[in-house]
């Protein structure tokens, strides 16, 4: 072993000292607080200046009592005990736990102890620790953890993505929703997850706009493993770093499952509500149109009737003879079958088509339609209308609907079969504000009294008698969905009058 001469242990000694002084500096000036304990009780020996900031004591005043004494309850026997939350490595034990301040609360403090031996007997002479204050770490695991738990407890589908677009995270809804409960998913893509067309909405759209704003929204239609199809209201999230870089998106996507069938089954249910006032309607219009066929029909046998009376017995027959008889019997045929024809398609439950429509040439036909019902009740229904209008949008089923509910409610408000004098009906179509043409139809009644008028457009309300107050409300729903509006005023002269508006098509 080589031996130190004189002049370098004079120096080794004046690094020790100068180390010593500098450690000691450091210990004075560092914010963590270091103490030195006795191994039995672990009194404080010796604690530096930042005891004050971390425990609010003073170092005289921390000096001498116990570290046990200033422990929390709960944490003391975690302690004594080296419980999971004490930490062993290389010699060193790292501890977290709850230390009393001066003022009486409780603070989180993070610590990590080293025993002190005597190198002669290697017995514990004391215990040297460092402390920091962890409370803002422990209050963040705790509020992650919390978030955990929701995230987990949640029925929402929440996936995390990396920035390559593949998943990293998917909690318990999302694992069970995309049957992955055995499946390793980390490093999938996501794009594997979601059909191939909303796949490339969210790839162009969705991950720019959430670059971007750092938000997207839009409804999607994510995929199972094994193929089923999960409609979703999906939300997109970039989360960023502190130096504004995206670090990863994650998606909260809402299954729409079943609001997709409540919807589709609503939709059902007013579809066939719809149809219900058709049949309706054209019960109220039964006489009338019993009628209606009736003369046609009446008709058609007299012509044979008479071709038979005049040709009985005879052994040959010109042409010429029976043209005129048989030619109006074909035309009055086609007109019953016309009749026939209308009613059919009216009745007829099948799917709103929205194209472009001559409204003139409609409200015509559906006056042509109601023009027996308004003679036996003693109705003039007059036709005005504004020179080269334009074609509108909607479905040819539902117009009639609602034109032939105004026009027969305008009837039975005007007239009776008992009237001794005709009434008039007026049916108008004009240009109205912005791109849409408005409908009037105005009638001769006795108007609408204003305790029926807040009502009249309800479901169920009716002011006639056999009534079933649906359509006035089926008809307002109708023209809304075409993006119109549906409204009623009493007119000046007497009488109600019913308008509509409907959007010209481009």
């Amino acid at each position: 072993m080589k031996t130190r001469t004189p002049e370098e242990g004079l120096t080794a000694l004046t690094d020790d000292a100068e180390r010593n002084r500098l450690l000691a500096e450091m210990a004075e000036q560092s914010t963590d607080m270091i103490s030195r304990h006795t191994p039995e009780d672990w009194r404080f020996i010796y604690a530096s200046p930042a005891v004050t900031h971390l425990l609010g004591y003073s170092v005289e005043e921390i000096v001498g009592m116990s570290a046990y004494d200033l422990y929390h309850p709960d944490d003391v026997e975690d302690f004594r005990l080296r419980a999971p939350t004490v930490n062993y490595d290389r010699g060193l034990y790292t501890h977290t736990y709850r230390f009393r301040h001066k003022d009486g609360h409780y603070t989180w403090l993070e610590s990590t102890s080293r025993t002190i031996r005597d190198p002669d007997t290697n017995e514990i002479r004391e215990i040297l620790v460092v402390s920091r204050d962890a409370t803002h770490r422990i209050k963040a695991d705790k509020a992650n953890r919390r978030l955990a738990r929701v995230l987990e407890s949640t029925q929402d589908l929440v996936i995390f993505v990396n920035l390559d677009f593949t998943i990293s995270h998917l909690n318990e809804a999302a694992r069970v929703a995309l049957e992955l409960e055995e499946t390793d998913y980390s490093s999938s893509a996501l794009a594997g997850f979601l059909t191939e067309k909303d796949a490339r909405q969210l790839m162009q759209e969705g991950f720019s706009s959430a670059s971007q704003t750092g938000y997207w929204r839009g409804e999607l239609t994510m995929r199972s493993l094994k193929g089923g199809r999960i409609p979703v209201l999906l939300e997109l999230l970039a989360h960023r770093s502190l130096h504004g870089d995206i670090e990863y998106f994650s998606l909260v996507a809402h299954d729409l499952t079943e609001k997709k069938a409540a919807e589709e089954q609503l939709k059902q249910y007013q579809a066939d509500i719809d149809h219900a006032s058709r049949l309706v309607t054209m019960g109220e219009l039964a006489s009338s149109l019993a009628h209606e066929l009736n003369q046609p029909l009446s008709a058609m046998v007299n012509f044979l009737r008479g071709i038979e009376r005049r040709f009985a017995g005879k052994e040959s027959l010109a042409w010429s003879d029976i043209e005129l008889p048989i030619t109006r019997s074909i035309r009055t045929a086609l007109r019953a079958g016309e009749i026939v024809h209308r009613m059919m398609d009216f009745t007829r439950k099948q799917e709103p088509v929205v194209t472009e429509l001559n409204l003139a040439a409609l409200i015509r036909d559906m006056i042509d339609f109601c023009e027996s019902m308004a003679d036996r009740h003693s109705v003039r229904l007059v036709f005005e209308i504004d020179h080269d209008l334009p074609l509108v949008l909607g479905d040819r089923i539902q117009l009639e609907q609602v034109l032939l509910n105004l026009i027969v409610n305008a009837i039975e408000a005007s007239g009776s079969p008992a009237a001794e004098q005709f009434s008039t009906v007026r049916i108008s179509v004009a240009k109205d504000k912005g791109r849409q043409l408005r409908v009037q139809v105005k009638d001769q009644g006795a108007g609408i009294s204003e305790a029926d008028m807040s009502r009249l457009f309800d479901r169920f309300f009716s002011t006639k008698q056999t009534g079933l107050g649906m359509g006035l409300a089926i008809s307002r729903s109708l023209v809304e969905n075409l993006g119109g509006e549906l409204w009623a005023d009493n007119l000046p002269e007497g009488g109600a009058c019913f308008s509509f508006t409907l959007n010209i098509a481009d």
